[in-house]
């Protein structure tokens, strides 16, 4: 319950204000300053919002002083370890973990959602084949919202469930058309046979007719190890509280548009290459590094004060810890080089990277330690998946954290159209 615990002085006028504290059942309190323009004829000023909330939430949780991120007050670790990315999916949505019943209904019915409407299928043509994924992916989902038009009024619970479950079936099979049409090869239509992870793999990688690829020991292409592999990357991106992707979701929910319109626009702010298009650029920079002989050359580049290079996948805008998603995806990725003998160039570049980084203490006192996009790049390159489609699998793991956040801001009564206020300096 908000209290009173703040008082500002105006020095202009004499008077002082109180304002009330909200408070939080993790992490610091707010302050609601909801009057102050009011009260003052001043704005407060906060580029890039680092120190205002624009919500109350009960989704996600980080502290990135402790390295702490939980779904639904449950850690990531626990999640990414002893749960699939499905359970995961019903703990945003729902609040608690599934049952085996519940979890085997929801998956059911993932399954058979999966598949697309075939006049959404034959937009793909419309665009250039060179199209990058994510284009055509922000697209594909913005134009969902003409097949499904009657999510833009909901009033019921049921009403959510449905549109929820539907986005996050059909994203995989909308993300595996998107790579298939860049390549110019046939798409893939879903196998019901096929968990959610293992189907869009399957969709990625199978030959038209649905045959898959025996290598010479008469092992199926799609080893166990991968989809667990994959499923623990989508948990690790199935959300992670108000970053600039899930406020822009947020703030076009605030105009009143179509759940999967909104959706759309954060397919397009995650592209970023400061967002989710990051892991994308830390596999460009091994490359360019090109071996473990010229780590030591680009570490000095990047310690230098005077060069503009920076080391990409080092640091983070809220952890200023070890990244708790990048501890799991270390621990990950030495489990693939074991299970599946990987040990390829960029892998070794990266871990003389990442060894440097640790001990060096130009990093440690600066905090800058590997986060999510230094791992899950290097991961993705081993699992074979093309660098286009890092993003969009960023995409498929984040799809249940935004339709949660959108229900969530739809139903807070105190929420309205997102319109930040400016200090005006031009003629």
């Amino acid at each position: 319950m908000a209290k009173k615990g703040f008082t500002v002085t105006d020095h202009r006028s004499g008077k002082s204000y109180d304002y009330p504290t909200v408070e939080s059942s993790r992490g610091p309190k707010g302050v609601d300053f909801r009057s102050f323009y009011k009260d003052t004829g001043c704005f407060s000023y906060d580029p890039g919002f680092t120190s205002t909330a624009s919500c109350k939430s009960s989704i996600t949780f980080i502290d990135g002083e402790k390295g702490e991120l939980r779904y639904r007050g449950t850690p990531i670790e626990k999640l990414a370890t002893e749960h699939s990315y499905l359970e995961t999916c019903f703990l945003l949505r729902v609040g608690r973990l599934p049952s085996e019943e519940e979890l085997n209904h929801y998956d059911l019915e993932l399954r058979h959602r999966s598949f697309i409407h075939e006049g959404l299928r034959n937009l793909f043509d419309a665009f250039p084949q060179e199209a990058h994924p994510m284009s055509t992916l922000s697209s594909a989902v913005a134009a969902l919202s003409s097949f499904y038009y009657e999510h833009l009024e909901m009033n019921t619970e049921e009403e959510y469930r449905e549109m929820a479950r539907r986005i996050v079936a059909k994203m995989p099979t909308l993300a595996a058309f998107a790579y298939r049409y860049s390549k110019g090869i046939p798409f893939i239509y879903p196998d019901i046979e096929r968990s959610f992870t293992e189907n869009f793999l399957y969709m990625m990688r199978a030959y038209p007719g649905g045959k898959m690829h025996i290598d010479p020991e008469g092992e199926r292409l799609i080893k166990p190890i991968e989809v667990k592999a994959l499923d623990t990357i989508f948990t690790l991106h199935a959300d992670h509280e108000q970053n600039a992707s899930t406020t822009v979701v947020r703030s076009v929910a605030s105009t009143g548009a179509h759940p999967y319109v909104a959706i759309s626009a954060g397919i397009s702010a995650l592209w970023g290459r400061a967002h989710g298009g990051a892991n994308e650029s830390v596999i460009e920079q091994l490359k360019m590094i090109g071996s473990v002989e010229n780590v030591d050359a680009f570490i000095a580049k990047a310690k230098d004060p005077d060069d503009p290079f920076r080391l990409m996948g080092f640091g983070h805008r809220v952890y200023k810890n070890f990244d708790p998603r990048a501890k799991i995806l270390k621990s990950l990725q030495d489990q693939l080089k074991e299970e599946l003998d990987m040990d390829n160039n960029l892998m070794r570049i990266a871990a003389r990277i990442e060894e440097i980084a640790l001990s060096d203490d130009y990093f440690v006192s600066r905090k800058l330690y590997p986060n999510i996009d230094f791992y899950s790049g290097v991961i993705l390159t081993a699992l074979g998946i093309p660098r286009s489609m890092f993003t969009p699998i960023f995409v498929i793991g984040r799809t249940i954290g935004w339709v949660t956040q959108w229900i969530e801001f739809k139903k807070d009564a105190e929420q309205k159209i997102v319109r930040p206020r400016q200090i005006y300096v031009g003629p």
